[in-house]
């Protein structure tokens, strides 16, 4: 890239840009903690505002009525705040473990993460697989140790746990008074700041300065016990934990870690308040040819996400496009590569809380939905000028399957469509097979086979069911050799099947089976992951 490429008037914009997903493990706070940062950032006006889901206002994250039912969080959703000149795009992400695939997919698209600790019960498995995915990344964490207002496990406690569960030095920046009953509150390391837990305590309050805990009125603010308590634990920490490195924050091996009760909006805005200052602006993203740096001049992005049917009423689709490079303007050509052919861009809406508006203007790290009907895919790249195709936005091979069966035989073309988007949509993965008539579908996790079932059924009217098959594990093969490809499609014809976009799966009973498969069959290549078209 030479400086000539570089659009000085956009570097502005991108230092004022952070985009972040927020990862944990189920009910540890996510949909929670989302609210109170757009109540911070004055996105909402109210608390229950993302959270409820019983009545009119059950908006922002949870959009499918299975999500409702179940409590849980299926979908990813994308919320843009901003926050003191900062520019914040939220990513919300599914916390339950049968949508981790959908969770890499959002973390392909953000700069860094918040992962947030459940104080009572530490590291968690789902987190520990989320962890895995940022790690694949060197994506940047920022922990927050929620629900200090229970009872829970010492701070040292948590710490042990994380750096041995999921291999990151912690660095506290804030540290908690006491817990439970006992909670009074936060005290913030590098300021010197003391924040006094309230049930009262709004996004407004500022923190109360203690310029040095030996000062009398700490022990009038809280007690002189836990006063002497926390003199205590801030020694200890100075002496014994390594200070904070961006450096080391930034690639991933260091967390800063901050405590507090989301529900009470406790603790939140100091986190937020070092957020925008440490998190990293957006920067480079690798393509099969070339870096792409975040202030040139030449527009680029891609689709991380489709998701339908954010209002049922209109039967939209959306897909969430992560812009990458260059300037995005309403009304804008590009081109779609995948299809090949120049698209004006009209209609894109940004998403603020609970409400959608039209982009006028979008830069780098900005999270932009175009309605698509049906021609756009996840990892479709559009750019203003040279052919793109930005890497890192794969399929993972599904873990379980069930074969589909129609109720209605007279709906085989509705459930051909419904299956084709929802496989678009990354729901589900959608194999034929080379002989049969009988669709199978594969997912990461079983309650996916619920969802599609129940999407199915609202959007396409399609009444189906699915039954268990004697299959978990599939692969997709390539073969540089067509004669060997041809023997090998002759010999095993029975177990495969073509996805959804037509690449060759090899679909088998167990791991022990593919081993012998693989030994038959040298030539052939068996991918348990592979990018999207």
């Amino acid at each position: 890239m030479t400086l000539q490429n570089i659009d000085k008037t956009l570097v502005k914009e991108i230092k004022k840009r952070r985009t972040f997903a927020i990862i944990s493990h189920p009910d540890a706070g996510k949909t929670t903690l989302t609210e109170k940062l757009l109540l911070f950032g004055g996105a909402i006006q109210q608390a229950g505002a993302v959270k409820s889901r019983k009545n009119a206002r059950a908006a922002t994250s949870d959009f499918l009525s299975i999500e409702q039912e179940r409590g849980i969080s299926v979908s990813s959703s994308v919320m843009k705040f901003t926050y003191k000149d900062y520019e914040i795009n939220l990513l919300d992400t599914p916390g339950h473990k049968d949508f981790s695939e959908d969770t890499y997919r959002v973390l392909t698209a953000v700069d860094c993460a918040v992962m947030i600790i459940d104080n009572a019960k530490g590291v968690e498995p789902q987190t520990q697989k989320l962890m895995e995915v940022c790690r694949m990344r060197n994506t940047p964490i920022i922990t927050f140790i929620n629900k200090l207002d229970r009872e829970g496990l010492e701070p040292l406690d948590i710490f042990e746990d994380i750096e041995d569960k999921l291999q990151i030095e912690c660095v506290p920046l804030t540290w908690p008074i006491g817990m439970g009953k006992r909670f009074k509150g936060v005290y913030n390391l590098s300021k010197k700041e003391l924040g006094v837990f309230s049930s009262g305590y709004t996004p407004k309050d500022d923190g109360i300065f203690i310029d040095d805990l030996t000062d009398p009125k700490l022990d009038e603010l809280i007690s002189q016990s836990q006063a002497d308590e926390l003199r205590e634990d801030v020694d200890l920490i100075v002496g014994a934990s390594d200070p904070f490195d961006l450096d080391l924050y930034l690639n991933g091996t260091q967390t800063p870690v901050f405590f507090g009760s989301a529900i009470n909006n406790f603790g939140v805005k100091e986190m937020l308040d070092t957020f925008i200052q440490i998190a990293p602006a957006p920067g480079k993203h690798t393509t099969t040819t070339r870096e792409v740096a975040a202030e040139e001049k030449a527009f680029s992005g891609f689709t991380f996400k489709i998701q339908a049917n954010m209002d049922p009423e209109h039967r939209d689709r959306i897909a969430f496009f992560r812009i990458c490079s260059g300037k995005f303007t309403k009304g804008m050509k590009v081109k779609h590569h995948r299809i090949g052919k120049d698209i004006k861009i009209s209609n894109a809406t940004i998403f603020m809380a609970q409400e959608r508006s039209n982009v006028e203007v979008a830069f780098p790290g900005d999270i932009i939905g175009i309605h698509n009907h049906g021609t756009i895919k996840i990892g479709d790249t559009f750019t203003s000028k040279e052919p793109l195709k930005f890497l890192g936005i794969p399929n993972f091979a599904p873990e379980h399957f069930r074969r589909v069966i129609l109720k209605d035989p007279m709906k085989a073309k509705a459930l051909h469509k419904g299956l084709a988007q929802l496989s678009e949509e990354g729901t589900i993965q959608v194999f034929k097979p080379l002989t049969g008539n009988l669709y199978i579908i594969g997912a990461v996790g079983v309650l996916q086979f619920d969802v599609t079932m129940a999407r199915l059924k609202s959007e396409y009217s399609v009444k189906a069911g699915y039954e268990t098959i004697d299959l978990s594990v599939a692969r997709w093969v390539t073969c540089e050799d067509e004669k060997i490809l041809k023997e090998f499609k002759k010999k095993n014809e029975s177990s495969l099947t073509l996805d959804a976009e037509g690449w060759l799966t090899f679909l088998t009973t167990s791991v022990y089976q593919l081993g012998f498969a693989m030994e038959e069959w040298p030539d052939i290549h068996f991918h348990k992951t592979r990018e999207h078209n």
